[in-house]
């Protein structure tokens, strides 16, 4: 039989705003569409009009990218047929005939925005540009995103391709998970395929942590941008769509998230939570640690909500080090983190309290009922 566990709190949340606070937030964004998050749980730290779904442009290479590095292997060769040259747009001019790698073509999709490279990735992953789109949209479903729907991997204009700044968030987050695509995206410039690129990205030059991840523009979405920033072992994202003023803006939401926010921890390795009940053994409480740190992003006057999930009441014998639940920590009802719960120290058991067991019992049990 499961043991029950025992859900608390040691820290709650009285009142709470997921976003920056009034004064805190940037004034004067140019975009349409808007949003910044902790790009480790999702968490939104500011938005505006994010959740409306509109034209992504280029910045649809992204899932492009996520559903060819799940699916290829970066070293394999990729035929150049005449059919993937020529596309409309922006290019990295690949010829009929060539071969290059999938990483080379994946560097050229990314930092010159390459839709003649978006076109041969999709078909050599999929076959046709439609079978890599059903992909796209499978990748999209998995990731729980509800306005997030493509229909080719280049992002120029078609019917109903397109997601909202938040869901293109959280695939940016996604794709920065995989070392490769964090590695092209942060690059200034690279050699492929007999070719010297240059980042369309400017940020990377322009702002102090910025790395990644990448533009958009076409004539009816206007200019879209993804961008990532590291600082202090924080990871935020930020996306503007129909943004005429994108690398200031992004430079301000960046601003205004790093000023209110810092990033601590909520929960650290060995710190002492709470003292658990021992039935049966040489002490009657039993010293409960975190085995590891929980790191949160979190402004000054934030209170962080942390839950232990742990048994009522333990029998002895307890070895140090055994593991006896968890702590899951969140924010503004987001979840951004556990770390297990184990044994500070061994409980051996005494065979002297086997006759005042139940008693011990009934003991606890009042004190569970009180909690």
């Amino acid at each position: 039989m499961k043991k029950k566990l025992l859900s608390f709190l040691i820290a709650g949340v009285l009142l709470w705003s997921s976003v920056l606070p009034a004064a805190a937030a940037p004034s004067g964004i140019s975009a349409r569409s808007a949003v910044v998050i902790d790009a480790e749980n999702g968490r939104i730290l500011y938005e505006k009009d994010a959740r409306t779904p509109g034209g992504i442009a280029s910045t649809t290479k992204i899932m492009t990218a996520l559903v060819v590095l799940e699916r290829c292997n970066p070293d394999s060769l990729v035929y150049i047929r005449p059919e993937y040259t020529g596309i409309e747009g922006s290019s990295m001019y690949l010829k009929a005939g060539e071969r290059l790698t999938v990483r080379e073509l994946l560097y050229g999709m990314l930092l010159v925005s390459g839709n003649d490279a978006a076109t041969a990735l999709a078909c050599y992953t999929a076959g046709s540009v439609e079978r890599f789109a059903a992909l796209m949209n499978m990748k999209a479903a998995e990731l729980g995103l509800t306005t997030a729907h493509f229909c080719n991997p280049h992002g120029l204009d078609a019917p109903g391709h397109g997601a909202s700044a938040l869901d293109l968030a959280r695939i940016a987050a996604a794709a920065m998970d995989h070392a490769l695509f964090a590695k092209i995206v942060a690059s200034k410039t690279a050699a492929a395929g007999g070719r010297t690129l240059v980042n369309h990205n400017k940020l990377l030059w322009m702002y102090a942590g910025a790395c990644g991840v990448k533009t958009g523009y076409t004539k009816s979405t206007g200019r879209s941008l993804v961008s990532c920033c590291e600082r202090a072992g924080a990871r935020l994202i930020c996306v503007t769509l129909g943004a005429p003023d994108d690398w200031n803006d992004h430079m301000q939401m960046y601003d205004a998230v790093w000023s209110s926010c810092s990033r601590r921890c909520a929960v650290s390795a060995g710190d002492i939570l709470v003292r658990l009940p021992v039935i049966g053994g040489m002490a009657d409480f039993l010293p409960v640690r975190a085995v590891g740190d929980v790191p949160v992003l979190a402004a000054d006057g934030d209170e962080i909500e942390v839950r232990l999930y742990l048994p009522h009441f333990v029998y002895a014998d307890v070895q140090a080090g055994e593991v006896i639940g968890s702590a899951r920590v969140s924010i503004g009802g987001v979840f951004c983190g556990e770390t297990q719960l184990a044994a500070a120290q061994s409980v051996c058991q005494d065979g002297t309290q086997r006759a005042g067991f139940r008693e011990k019992l009934r003991l606890h049990i009042r004190l569970l009922f009180k909690q």
